[in-house]
């Protein structure tokens, strides 16, 4: 039986199954009449859960690293989250029910908030609101919960959900993969099992009901795949693959430290997209050459208020600082939507997407914004700055952005702060911007496409939409059509073109992209050798006329078939 998830972690794992029970709690809501016992026992849970998470941290930072331990130092602040801690003591007193019912109350609004998120790794963040309600009610209701670090032989973990504090407690010397019903690429126990080096297949929504503990399994971590109660045929099959992805990952590691240039010596930029200062780790052992998106977003997304300028200048700084000389891209803030700040009083809006987000939000909140433009000016001194706007419309919003940006900059010289040298760029994710490129293009420094929105508005399709996902199609003739009027455009002026999208790593996108001529491909940190392996073994003007080729077909299935043609016989 062959069962399909999300390939989270790539790799190949033979072994029998340990089934993690899901044990449910009651959080069934009851009146009582007296609320401060029942805030005085949440308050005794909460205490003895951060006594806990607290080893769990320092044994993840002994056994993997403090990147991954931080994610425990997370936890304790949504445990100790006052927002959180005001509305349970709330409810608890105003409406004298028990405090496990208002904790899961509570929670599971917030819980709601990030898994409502377009932004993939924002919606994973519900994951840990809810692990750290489950830690505190087992606590409150008595219930012992699995303990992974009982596992002492080989085993494939099989689970609901592993949270971060299950992964952290895995034993790689005796797990050898997992799958869970629920999940995806950018959730924690992904990115840990990535961290891990172990194969996992998450989010494959039954898993639990077609295994039992101790079956024999095979994971294919690379293509998703879940088999149980193999054939010794399929064992002996998989067990050649394990070896040959053994030999892969050996081949791809050759690539790290190399440039990216394909057959015909044309050179390209291979950079990485990331979400914090923490991952400037997996940039630089990937090989980039750059970064080519970093998401500012989350430093006000993880914080309890607007973060100060030192702050702000300090996360900059140290990104910058790491990558030397090498391109940073930092996007400005780009909230709304489906990111929303607890602290941030927005309007509900019919059409979010379409609302007043992203730039459009920080030129009238100005002071918000300036105060971010002031930490990235001086944080210019530290390394090869390139600040972008994001969700620009129009030139007149341009040109405000800029006018904001040089405001800044005069009052932080009047005061005697250095400045140092940055370049000026746009995210070119709205249709009007990509038609109208040849005259942004004269006053910005470069372009920076951002096909996860471009697709969505050029479709007119809610990716949130299952209705509608069939339209999110990034191979389509009309697409590629507005990608090549934007490159185009700027090789003009003499400015260049990249691109943060999804697209970028996709290995049929990326040939096309690079027969369109884009000179910067911004990624996943993990994508980075392969299309670095893809690029050495294709000649740019090869690729140029395929670009030519496909751009006159009518249906992304033409323009897929074409592609995967090529790629075969390489």
């Amino acid at each position: 039986m062959k069962i399909h998830g999300v390939a989270a972690s790539e790799g190949i794992a033979i072994a029998k199954a340990f089934v993690m029970e899901h044990v449910e709690l009651d959080y069934e809501k009851k009146s009582v009449s007296d609320p401060l016992k029942e805030l005085k026992q949440l308050e005794e849970a909460i205490d003895q859960s951060e006594k806990e998470l607290k080893v769990i941290r320092d044994k993840t930072a002994e056994t993997m690293d403090e990147e991954h331990a931080m994610i425990f130092d997370a936890h304790i602040q949504i445990l100790r989250d006052p927002e959180i801690a005001s509305q349970v003591k709330e409810m608890v007193e105003q409406n004298k029910v028990n405090a496990v019912y208002a904790l899961y109350e509570v929670t599971e609004m917030f819980a709601n908030i990030f898994a409502s998120m377009d932004d993939e790794y924002m919606k994973e963040r519900a994951a840990d609101v809810r692990d750290v309600r489950t830690r505190v009610a087992s606590h409150m209701l008595g219930v012992k919960m699995s303990d992974p670090t009982l596992i002492d032989e080989e085993v494939i973990v099989i689970a609901h959900d592993l949270t971060p504090s299950d992964t952290a407690q895995l034993n790689k010397e005796f797990v050898l993969g997992f799958v869970t019903n629920v999940g995806g690429r950018t959730s924690h126990s992904a990115i840990m099992a990535r961290s891990l080096e172990i194969p996992a297949v998450l989010g494959t929504k039954n898993v639990l009901e077609k295994v039992k503990d101790g079956d024999q399994i095979i994971i294919d971590g690379v293509h998703g795949d879940v088999i149980v109660s193999p054939t010794d045929q399929q064992i002996k099959e998989y067990q050649v693959m394990k070896q040959n992805y053994a030999q892969i990952r050996e081949r791809l590691m050759a690539y790290k430290d190399q440039a990216t240039v394909t057959k015909d010596e044309r050179s390209v930029e291979l950079a990485a997209n990331i979400g914090t200062v923490e991952d400037v780790k997996g940039v630089l052992s990937n090989g980039a050459e750059g970064v080519g998106l970093y998401r500012t977003e989350f430093l006000y997304m993880n914080s309890d208020d607007f973060p100060t300028e030192d702050e702000q200048y300090e996360a900059y700084k140290e990104v910058l600082k790491q990558m030397g000389n090498q391109k940073v891209v930092i996007r400005t803030l780009d909230i709304g939507g489906d990111k929303e700040l607890s602290y941030l009083d927005l309007p509900k809006e019919m059409n979010p997407f379409l609302g007043h987000r992203a730039l459009r939000l920080c030129l009238e909140e100005t002071e918000l914004f300036k105060t971010q433009l002031r930490a990235l000016l001086r944080a210019s001194v530290h390394g090869n700055l390139h600040i972008m706007f994001p969700m620009v419309a129009t030139l007149g919003e341009l040109r405000d952005a800029k006018k904001i940006l040089e405001e800044a900059k005069k009052e932080l010289i009047d005061d005697d702060v250095k400045v140092g040298e940055y370049k000026v760029g746009i995210m070119v994710e709205i249709p009007s911007v990509a038609m109208l490129a040849d005259l942004f293009a004269k006053e910005v420094d470069f372009f920076s496409i951002g096909t996860n929105d471009l697709i969505q508005y050029t479709f007119a399709a809610d990716r949130m939409n299952e209705k509608v996902t069939y339209l999110y199609q990034p191979y389509n003739p009309s697409l590629l059509r507005l990608i090549k009027n934007v490159i185009d455009a700027s090789h003009k002026e003499g400015i260049w073109t990249g691109m943060c999208g999804e697209m970028a790593g996709d290995q049929v996108a990326s040939v096309i992209l690079l027969g369109l001529g884009l000179d910067e491909f911004s990624m996943s940190p993990t994508s980075i050798l392969r299309i670095r392996e893809l690029f050495g073994k294709v000649k740019y003007e090869d690729m140029k006329e395929m670009a030519d080729r496909v751009l006159q077909f009518g249906t992304e299935e033409e323009v897929k078939n074409e592609v995967d043609r090529m790629i075969e016989k390489l």
